[in-house]
């Protein structure tokens, strides 16, 4: 017999290798419950459920054992505050209307987790996170929790966030809440989450649900979005509605959907999308609003376009820095015309911003606190700071400073008020994205959405080196955000953003750039 020669040893030796890894990775996956739920997409599962493939009880309790397993027992990834007891009595109505022929739409059974600043007339309270309303029960479902039922969704659990949604302390933890804890990124145990959409990023990263819902003031949904590796959108404030949900700036607040494909997050925007009575955001008379966004999912969504790249978002990060080069160079290759932009971000819109959401911050908190009725804990933004000074966990770790300082504040009427709104919009608006967006003819912008994961750190807080997230949040502008490659096991995302109204052509590019570069992977819950 001869001796194998080198080459061939080497193939063997290769293929031996991958067997092994292939082995390992099943291995991992069979040790969680319902592994045919990792990475399946909303249009399955509404195939499935079509084809009698799969019933919604079967998929709602499977989500649930995983849920049970992964965020409680396992790995702990601390993502969820409440689970749904009614969850299956839910999917066995919806199996029903099924057995029926009764099909709601695309998003029929498909369970979801709702951060928890997101009102919702259940046995599940909405807490924002904070002790003081560990036990209040919204007194109605807000406005996207209705629609989401109403097109068929399970809301299955209510997810962990940074506490009132990262606007408490000077300094803090993404992730931390009195209420649920800290809560992990699912990558690497001992990195965080971002904020405050924590739990909502991480939730859906490990797969415990098709979709969750986040809500963002700045960077809340595409910052966890970035370090959990999922799809993230904040769309342009007044496409869907912010009633029942936990305020911090009528100007600046929005839900928005986070999933892992552009096109689960398409398919749920047009379930949520629409006027609303109550929030007057909504009413605004150059909206668009469509009920089905999947429309605008082209596989050649780059070709012809003309996107501008931001050259520095100040700190740098070299690897980042290589990641966003490739992703500009993908995007010309499949037809778009990239071009460097001086774009950097103003100070003096930071500042103002900052006052705008603390003088609304103590209004929006004062009338949520009187939406709750006679069973509201406290009554105002002065109380909340009397509460926390005697609980023996709020004040553990962060300060309150950011709650004080919006209750100095005066009212909406004042004209301090007022000339920081109109410079907010000047800045980012007329001679912001709209002035560099017309002056080089562009369709989109692009930039990297953050930098990799920091450690968890309770005593020094957060420690991200990049954002861009203040582009769009405090323009109010749309912004998606998806995996565009992974540093050391971390994921990275690249952020789209653009004019308001511009949703439709923000997920062309988005989807054409996903399919073509698949960057999503599934984490493996590292304990390092």
């Amino acid at each position: 017999m001869k001796t194998l020669n080198k080459v061939t040893r080497i193939a063997i030796l290769m293929t031996l290798f991958s067997i092994m890894i292939a082995a390992c990775t099943v291995e991992v996956k069979s040790a969680y419950p319902a592994s045919y739920l990792e990475e399946v997409t909303i249009s399955q599962l509404h195939e499935g459920y079509l084809s009698g493939k799969y019933t919604v009880t079967q998929i709602v309790e499977d989500y649930l054992s995983r849920i049970e397993t992964i965020d409680k027992n396992g790995p702990k990834l601390n993502s969820i505050i409440t689970v749904n007891p009614d969850a299956l009595k839910i999917a066995k109505e919806l199996d029903k209307e099924l057995s029926e022929g009764k099909i709601r739409g695309p998003m029929h059974g498909i369970p979801v987790i709702i951060k928890d600043n997101i009102d919702t007339h259940d046995d599940m309270p909405t807490t924002a996170g904070a002790m003081i309303l560990r036990n209040s029960i919204a007194p109605v479902d807000s406005r996207i929790v209705q629609l989401l039922r109403e097109a068929g969704a399970v809301i299955i659990a209510k997810a962990n966030l940074s506490e009132w949604a990262n606007f408490r302390s000077n300094f803090s933890s993404s992730g931390w809440s009195g209420v649920g804890g800290q809560t992990k990124n699912p990558y690497f145990l001992d990195r965080n989450p971002c904020g405050s959409s924590s739990g909502s990023g991480v939730s859906v990263s490990a797969n415990l649900c098709a979709l969750a819902i986040g809500t963002e003031t700045n960077g809340s949904i595409v910052c966890p979005s970035n370090n959990n590796g999922v799809v993230g959108f904040k769309p342009t404030v007044g496409l869907l509605s912010r009633t029942g949900i936990i305020p911090i700036s009528f100007t600046q607040d929005t839900p928005g959907p986070m999933g892992r494909t552009v096109q689960d997050v398409a398919i749920s925007l047009g379930v949520m999308a629409g006027p609303d009575s109550l929030d007057e955001k909504t009413l605004d008379p150059n909206a668009k609003f469509y009920t089905d966004y999947t429309q605008f999912l082209n596989l050649d969504g780059l070709k012809g376009k003309r996107i501008g790249k931001i050259k520095s978002l100040g700190r740098a990060h070299h690897r980042v820095d290589s990641l966003i080069n490739a992703a500009a160079e993908y995007m010309r290759g499949a037809g778009a015309e990239v071009i460097e932009l001086d774009f950097p971000y103003p100070g003096a819109a930071s500042a103002a911003s900052f006052q705008v959401m603390l003088f609304e911050f103590k209004d929006g908190l004062n009338k949520y606190f009187k939406s709750l009725g006679e069973n509201a804990p406290v009554k105002s933004v002065a109380e909340l700071i009397e509460f926390n000074k005697k609980d023996p966990v709020e004040l553990r770790y962060f300060d309150q400073e950011l709650l004080i300082m919006a209750n100095e504040k005066g009212s909406l009427e004042s004209k301090e008020y007022k000339e920081y709104l109109e410079r907010m919009f000047k800045l980012t608006r007329e001679e912001g994205i709209d002035k560099i967006m017309n002056e080089n003819k562009l369709d989109a912008i692009i930039s990297p959405t953050g930098s990799p994961a920091w450690k968890t750190d309770l005593i020094n807080g957060d420690n991200g080196r990049i954002s861009s997230s203040s582009y769009a949040a405090v323009s109010g502008y749309p912004n998606i955000t998806l995996p565009m490659g992974f540093i050391d096991g971390l994921p990275v995302g690249i952020s789209i953003f653009g004019r308001a109204w511009s949703e439709p052509v923000l997920l062309e590019i988005a989807y054409s750039y996903e399919q073509g570069t698949r960057h999503r992977k599934a984490p493996r819950f590292i304990n390092n």
